[in-house]
């Protein structure tokens, strides 16, 4: 589970809902039919317009990225794995590391210690691995554009559904009261088109572009880590050049020997 996503999102509506409240404004006010279907339902509409149906079938999935965090091989853990690899390869050579392809979990680096093990060029092998990041980018870009858009059209909408308040609501004018209400009602659209599209559609596309950066990084960790290890780098090396994608305090610890042993200890844990 994404923490901080369940921790943003509740933090929103419980900092909204108390400054209404300090404001002295009830809350029974948001149980609006009108307004929640004009902005839910007309932001639905217009992201429906303005992509085709075999990009919106990936919504569900898109969501499950933003709430549930993938276990997938971290850069320590990368680090550590070309080090040993390295030392396989330049005692045992590159077709040792045959058998060791065959347990990789990964797709993309499974793919990549394959070619390096047939023989494939390095060119050849960055060029592959490379086109498919492009790829996989491109597939990320559009999925955080849905919430772009979205977040787009949301406030629109709501100053949409103040205009369609306030129309009724000037249709009344003879009791002060009732236009009173009618008039807070209409700004209600106003309230959730503005927080839906600020507080949740514009965060689900950030956070969808900054897991995508992570994965790129990840994946050009492993095409560095795999073409040094087919020129017959020594694991020291391989080690200070894949460390530069660490931030600089994890790095430090890295080259110091700190890092490496804490991930050496946790492999050691799982395998047993």
């Amino acid at each position: 589970m994404d923490k901080t996503s369940i921790i943003g999102i509740l933090l929103a509506i419980i900092s909204v809902g108390t400054g209404m409240v300090m404001k002295g404004v009830d809350i029974s006010v948001l149980i609006n039919p009108a307004a929640i279907l004009i902005i839910l339902a007309g932001t639905a509409a217009a992201v429906f317009v303005a992509f085709p149906t075999y990009e919106l079938i990936k919504l569900p999935k898109l969501i499950k990225i933003i709430f549930i965090e993938e276990k997938g091989i971290t850069a320590d853990e990368l680090i550590y794995t070309f080090s040993q690899w390295a030392q396989i390869a330049r005692k045992e050579g590159l077709l040792a590391l045959e058998k060791i392809s065959e347990t990789v979990e990964d797709a993309f680096l499974r793919n990549g210690l394959n070619m390096a093990v047939e023989g494939q060029s390095a060119e050849y092998i960055r060029n592959i691995l490379s086109d498919e990041i492009d790829a996989m980018e491109e597939r990320h870009s559009v999925g955080s554009q849905i919430f772009t858009q979205a977040g787009t059209y949301a406030p629109t909408l709501g100053v949409l559904g103040a205009v369609v308040g306030l129309i009724a609501a000037l249709g009344n004018m003879s009791d002060t009261v009732v236009l009173g209400n009618a008039i807070s009602a209409a700004f209600v659209a106003t309230l959730m088109g503005i927080f839906t599209g600020y507080l949740l559609w514009h965060p689900f596309a950030n956070k969808l572009r900054r897991k995508s950066r992570e994965e790129v990084r990840r994946k050009e960790m492993m095409i560095e880590g795999i073409l040094s290890i087919l020129e017959g780098e020594a694991p020291r090396t391989i080690e200070q050049k894949l460390s530069s994608y660490l931030p600089s305090a994890e790095r430090k610890k890295w080259l110091e020997g700190e890092m490496r042993e804490y991930v050496q200890a946790k492999k050691e844990e799982i395998s047993a």
